[in-house]
């Protein structure tokens, strides 16, 4: 049956806003001179992900034709390619690709995409599998001979408000990787008294004004008003931080605004991070590395907030120390200027490499 041509959302003004309404960036193979401006621009396409120090990881993990790897991050695929590529596929290629990924929607739709550009069964394994659970991949597709992790939430979850990743859109306050499953963001905020989301905010986002966000939130279910939106929990957040610096000497309506911006981006990493179990899921990553390499094995974990880089750190170093590697980064590798220039989202990420 013929495929019923469906006509492209209308919006008010001459530019898209919304979401939806970006039916060019959502379709990014039809339209490529409009992707290309967005990316000009410093922005990234609301159908795209724009993978993230690229030619950093291939240069760490130094991958062969006919090696076995482990993709334990797929999102929108960026980054898989490239392994796939360094690996001669999609023509001509040798060795075997495992990714691994918990969202079923992207997962799914990214899969799809990889096959109709040629990468076959022989080239690529997509298994419904969380990182931590990546000693079951080993067990059936390792050892690996290389492995990557990229702990970055994918641009398309962060842009598609129904997922509720980020404060700048009205959404659902879901934050769930897995939307199969768990509790959303909502629903475990509600169960969280003062001291535990202020807890949450500290040790997750190194959130300044924790103690006056959980307040506020507190404060909010004490006079029956629900939080079930990112835009709900947005005005809560800029709230407290602005009552937090009242009085303050110096400050201007635009100081405050930064304030309140970057406050509200700690908090939804924070609750993003608590929800998932995200700190419990890279530990178990970084546990069972060791066994899942082959000797000689490289791998490379692609972070973006002082948590998670600090975990990584410490747990590399003790795992060197016990005889677990024979060599580890000295320094956190960073994306070039050129690279945050053209993806602002690439600032904060940090690269860190072992080897077997």
């Amino acid at each position: 049956m013929e495929e019923q041509h469906r006509r492209r959302p209308h919006y008010k003004g001459t530019h898209p806003h919304t979401y939806e309404e970006k039916y060019k960036e959502l379709n990014p193979e039809k339209y490529p001179e409009t992707i290309e401006k967005v990316i000009g621009k410093g922005s990234t396409p609301a159908g795209m992900h724009i993978p993230i120090a690229v030619n950093e990881i291939l240069n760490v993990l130094c991958i062969k034709p006919g090696e076995s790897g482990l993709d334990c991050t797929l999102g929108y695929g960026g980054h898989t390619r490239r392994l796939l590529g360094a690996l001669g596929y999609p023509e001509g290629g040798s060795g075997h690709l495992t990714a691994l990924d918990i969202d079923r929607e992207n997962m799914t739709r990214t899969e799809e995409m990889l096959r109709e550009e040629g990468y076959g069964e022989n080239a690529l394994t997509v298994m419904y599998l969380n990182f931590a659970e990546l000693d079951r991949a080993a067990v059936e597709k390792g050892p690996f001979d290389f492995l990557l992790a990229d702990l970055g939430v994918s641009s398309m979850q962060i842009d598609d408000p129904s997922r509720g990743f980020s404060y700048k859109r009205e959404g659902p306050l879901d934050l769930r990787l897995d939307q199969s499953k768990g509790e959303t963001a909502a629903e475990r905020l509600a169960g969280m008294d003062r001291d535990e989301i202020e807890g949450m905010l500290t040790e997750n986002a190194d959130e300044p004004y924790a103690a006056e966000i959980a307040k506020a939130i507190t404060a909010s279910y004490r006079k029956k008003q629900k939080i079930e939106t990112t835009t709900e929990l947005a005005v809560l957040v800029e709230e407290a931080v602005a009552d937090a610096v009242k009085g303050q000497e110096g400050l201007k309506k635009a100081d405050i605004a930064e304030l309140q911006k970057k406050s509200c981006t700690r908090t939804f990493q924070a609750l993003r991070i608590d929800v998932n179990h995200e700190y419990e899921s890279l530990y178990s990553l970084l546990e069972k590395i060791p066994n899942a390499l082959a000797p000689g094995g490289r791998a490379a974990i692609l972070t973006f907030h002082s948590g998670e880089d600090r975990m990584v750190k410490k747990m590399f170093k003790e795992q060197k120390k016990q005889g677990l590697y024979s060599e580890i980064s000295a320094d956190a590798v960073r994306p070039t200027e050129e690279e945050c220039r053209r993806n602002p989202r690439a600032r904060s990420a940090k690269l860190r490499w072992v080897v077997k």
